[in-house]
């Protein structure tokens, strides 16, 4: 008699905990597939010329565009233009702007504006090679890196279409307080002197 029970028992429970699993797989899974698929072709739609950022874990920073601290004219055909260079509570001063591609074609950015750690190289094109200097206390910042070793700036910066611009940003170390300029440096790019706000 008790063996029957048991197995009773046994059915029962399993019947009851197949039911909650089916109960619990379709409202999980519930939903109509087609609206999550276009939910997410919406939402990945990007603009072929604008480069994507990744492994900053930012996400896109757009600069406030009412002041201009400085503007740079390369020869290879890209124009910088600095917007705010402001200090952060916890440390940092962050630089951000715009790169423009000023030429009538399609331009790939130049290495070089990564930088040659082999650490940063492994995020793709980047700013991770562009420096400030402090030059009344002989003072070089580079960009700052996560415990990754990855830059914390704008990447994905791998070419431009003509005429397009794409928004940046590089976190750096801040100087002390009393220092209010700094000379930006960015490979094969003339040096600007940009004011700290």
């Amino acid at each position: 008699m008790s063996i029957r029970h048991g197995a009773i028992t046994r059915r029962a429970v399993t019947a009851v905990l197949a039911a909650a699993a089916l109960s619990l797989s379709t409202a999980c899974g519930g939903g109509d597939s087609g609206s999550d698929d276009k939910k997410s072709s919406n939402s990945a739609s990007t603009d072929p010329g604008k480069p994507q950022e990744s492994g900053d874990g930012g996400g896109s920073t757009v600069p406030d565009k009412g002041k201009t601290l400085a503007t740079i004219n390369g020869s290879n055909g890209f124009r910088i233009t600095v917007y705010g260079a402001a200090r952060d509570e916890g440390g940092f001063l962050t630089v951000s702007g715009a790169v423009e591609n000023t030429t009538s074609k399609r331009q790939f950015t130049p290495l070089q504006w990564s930088g040659q750690e082999s650490q940063v190289k492994r995020t793709g094109p980047s700013l991770a090679g562009m420096t400030l200097v402090d030059k009344a206390d002989k003072k070089r910042y580079y960009v700052l890196r996560d415990t990754d070793g990855f830059p914390l700036t704008t990447t994905g910066m791998s070419s431009l279409d003509s005429g397009k611009s794409v928004d940046f940003f590089a976190q750096f170390p801040a100087p002390p307080n009393e220092t209010t300029t700094l000379d930006l440096q960015i490979p094969l790019m003339p040096t600007a002197t940009i004011e700290i706000s």
